[in-house]
């Protein structure tokens, strides 16, 4: 019996099976869809569909990089549970979609899960581990920032409670120094991971915020009865000195350095660059908080004994 696409997708909406295991399951059962479904059921693949209206607020947010370090790739993953989240299972999954990123510089969530990795494609490998766990596991976002002349670091934090991805512009990188560089990267990765900047530079901040700052500060300065005497040329510097007190705290560049606070990060890549003969700066950073905006499922268990009376 030909086995068409329509009858792919079919089996693929009931089960919710990647499109390469339902035809498989379809050519083994001649073109019948109920014994496919059992098929995948054998296969203990069909649970996926169950389980795709369940929350999954849990997981982790993860990183690999390429072994020449011009490719980086963030990803996050969610599942039901902390215990999964930890599982074997669930690690290694984390640890294929993160790589087939960075082999793939595929940054779109439905194309990712098409590309093929030695287990089968992302969206199979997902599937499986679905069924093995007995939780809803499910792809939610992924950057990959890539380039040439750069160096690529990640760093996560707590097992994957947070993720960050940092991109250094590095001119004169070699055999030599590269271990240097990386370093430094990973410790801006980690402090991007501690302090959350919102920005690199004050240039990155956009204007209408900066005004809105302004103004801000302005009218601080305004309501303190000890500047009602002072000329508006001495609030105006003051209002700008504050206004750079807002850069300080919220441009990575201009930040305290986590581990060493007597030094900015700033600081700490041109000290880094001078050591290493090399020309290094942060050109762009990706952070993913494992969960964010995520609604978690709050269970009351008088609700649910009273669902289950009146069924």
């Amino acid at each position: 019996m030909e086995i068409t696409a329509k009858d792919v997708a079919k089996l693929r909406d009931i089960t919710g099976v990647g499109m390469m295991a339902c035809k498989k399951a379809l050519v083994a059962t001649d073109g019948d869809i109920d014994k496919a479904c059992e098929y995948l059921r054998e296969q203990g693949m069909a649970v996926a569909a169950k389980k795709a209206s369940r929350i999954a607020a849990e997981g982790a947010a993860w990183a690999h990089i390429s072994p020449d370090k011009h490719t980086g790739a963030l990803v996050e993953i969610n599942c039901e549970s902390d215990f999964v989240a930890k599982s074997d299972v669930f690690v290694a999954v984390c640890n294929t979609v993160a790589k087939a990123a960075v082999e793939s510089g595929v940054e779109d969530v439905d194309k990712l899960k098409a590309v093929k990795t030695p287990e089968g494609t992302v969206e199979e490998v997902i599937t499986t581990a679905t069924a093995k766990t007995g939780e809803k596991i499910s792809l939610r976002r992924v950057t990959v920032l890539t380039g040439k002349d750069v160096v690529e670091e990640a760093y996560i934090h707590m097992g994957g409670k947070m993720g960050t991805l940092v991109e250094i512009k590095a001119e004169g990188v070699n055999d030599g120094n590269i271990e240097e560089v990386v370093a430094m990267a990973h410790d801006v990765a980690m402090h991007i991971a501690a302090f959350q900047p919102p920005y690199i530079r004050k240039e990155d901040v956009p204007q209408d915020q900066i005004e809105h700052e302004r103004s801000i500060i302005k009218q601080q300065l305004a309501n303190d009865p000890k500047n009602s005497k002072k000329p508006e040329h001495i609030i105006a510097t003051i209002a700008e000195n504050k206004l750079g007190k807002f850069f300080e705290e919220n441009c990575l560049l201009y930040q305290a350095f986590a581990k060493d606070p007597s030094i900015t990060v700033e600081q700490l890549v041109a000290s880094t660059a001078k050591k290493t003969g090399t020309k290094l700066d942060v050109a762009r950073f990706a952070k993913y908080v494992m969960g964010e905006g995520i609604e978690k499922r709050t269970d009351n268990l008088a609700e649910e004994v009273a669902k289950l009376a009146n069924k």
